[in-house]
């Protein structure tokens, strides 16, 4: 689509690009699209992504120690209005690079990317079970950094094997538009708001632990 003032991130956990998780994020980004949000594709699950180690490097240099898809991502989500990771269910589960991917991603920008205020949205793909507790393992991501989770009219989920049965999933797809629409909406209000009134404050004084 043409420039757009507004940008979402679409990061793809699964390993099959073409796969469940590409057919739903299709539905999700003409819609976007169509409202006026552009888009960028980041394909994380058919690149070599570690795990985070904690040792830190990144509160000193401003980026993880891993020079990876990981330090491409930051300044893009850094302009980004929101971010939507889609993952395939594995165990009742997220895809572990995908969920690598944003442990170093989420860690290693603290300080450096503002996400306050940023959309975040879970977008999984199951072939039957399994994908409410996937889905709410990738909303932890958001919940602790002051983002708003975009809903839609059901769990944002399609079943399926292959992106053929997604293209059956009726309702699946129906929920990726209104996920679409929702996010734009709530992305254009929040840029509305904040350039008439600022951000809400973040109070970050008190760190709790029993040490003591």
């Amino acid at each position: 689509m043409a420039e757009s003032e507004y940008k979402v991130l679409l990061v793809n956990g699964s390993p099959h690009l073409k796969g469940c998780v590409s057919r739903a994020f299709d539905e999700l980004e003409k819609t976007l699209n169509e409202c006026g949000v552009a888009t960028e594709r980041i394909n994380v699950a058919n690149k070599d992504v570690r795990g985070c180690i904690g040792c830190n490097y990144c509160r000193t240099h401003g980026k993880c120690v891993f020079n990876d898809v990981v330090n491409e991502t930051a300044p893009k989500l850094a302009e980004a209005d929101g971010i939507v990771v889609g993952t395939p269910v594995y165990y009742a589960g997220a895809n572990g690079q995908v969920l690598a991917f944003m442990d170093r991603l989420f860690y290693s920008t603290t300080g450096t990317v503002d996400l306050n205020q940023k959309v975040g949205a879970a977008v999984v793909s199951s072939r039957r079970a399994g994908s409410t507790s996937a889905f709410d393992e990738i909303n932890h991501y958001f919940t602790i950094k002051s983002m708003p989770v975009v809903a839609s009219t059901y769990w944002n989920e399609v079943h399926g094997f292959t992106a053929d049965d997604v293209e059956a999933d009726l309702e699946g797809l129906q929920t990726m538009r209104n996920l679409g629409r929702n996010a734009a909406f709530l992305i254009k209000a929040i840029r509305r708001q904040k350039e008439a009134e600022g951000l809400p404050e973040q109070e970050l004084t008190q760190f709790t632990s029993f040490h003591e």
